[in-house]
């Protein structure tokens, strides 16, 4: 400490006591001043560095890149009580098959930059899944060929509703509405893992604007250093109600 700052601070202990109100009243003004100044500082620090939102859009653009970029060759099998379907999977980029046995039946979804086309292979060639066959279930099962088709992805007329945490993860929660009634879904919400870009659950509401089915990732697995899903649960419910009417599960494995 230098000596004039020992003096000044001796000076400061000789002042008379009805000098010092005025002296921790300044004082005080002071702190609060500064302490105000200090929490406006970080505040505007923390709105600098907080990033914004993206866009609905920016988000289902980089779902529909992460799908389809994959590279897999998988073994799986769609069950729901008794049923058993087992089925192989296989990606290469933007185009994914499911090849399921007895009967032996085909799929092939394409995956676009602009729409998605779900196609039916035979020996003829590759045959256009209409609208009305979308809407069919497979193989006795509430899972149905439209199901497969991620045509919701493509959906224009989407908004970004906030932030939610499925399952331990952070992530943006997506309302998408259908361009049209070919749809089987009037509106779709949709949770996209915020840092993965990875579907963790959707939600389809019908015309009436009711729940009926919902979609949701209950594991990973990871193989060969990427994460891939382990098992999804699908439920349908009876609509406008919570109430569960059937349950099937979406297994991989390796």
């Amino acid at each position: 400490m230098s000596n004039d700052e020992t003096i000044s601070n001796a000076q400061m202990t000789k002042m008379r006591p009805d000098a010092c109100p005025l002296s921790f009243g300044f004082r005080h003004s002071f702190v609060l001043r500064y302490s105000s100044f200090v929490i406006c500082l970080l505040l505007a620090a923390i709105c600098m560095s907080a990033e914004p939102a993206p866009s609905a859009k920016a988000i289902l653009d980089s779902v529909r890149m992460l799908e389809s970029r994959q590279q897999i060759d998988l073994q799986g099998q769609l069950r729901q009580e008794d049923i058993v379907i087992p089925f192989r999977l296989m990606q290469n980029g933007p185009l994914i098959r499911y090849t399921f046995a007895n009967p032996d039946e085909t799929l092939e979804l394409r995956l676009g930059e602009n729409s998605s086309r779900l196609e039916l292979v035979s020996d003829a060639g590759t045959q256009k899944v209409g609208a009305s066959k979308l809407q069919e279930k497979i193989r006795g099962t509430i899972v149905t060929y439209g199901d497969l088709a991620f045509k919701f992805l493509y959906w224009s007329n989407a908004r970004l509703l906030g932030e939610e945490t499925v399952r331990t993860r952070k992530c943006w929660k997506l309302q998408l509405r259908a361009p049209s009634k070919e749809s089987a879904y009037s509106n779709v919400l949709l949770w996209v893992d915020k840092a993965s870009g990875a579907l963790m659950r959707m939600e389809g509401y019908d015309w009436d604007a009711k729940l009926i089915k919902r979609f949701e990732v209950v594991s990973a697995q990871k193989i060969e250093g990427r994460w891939f899903l382990k098992q999804m649960r699908v439920e349908q419910l009876q609509p406008g109600t919570n109430h569960v009417q059937a349950r099937a599960y979406v297994e991989i494995k390796r």
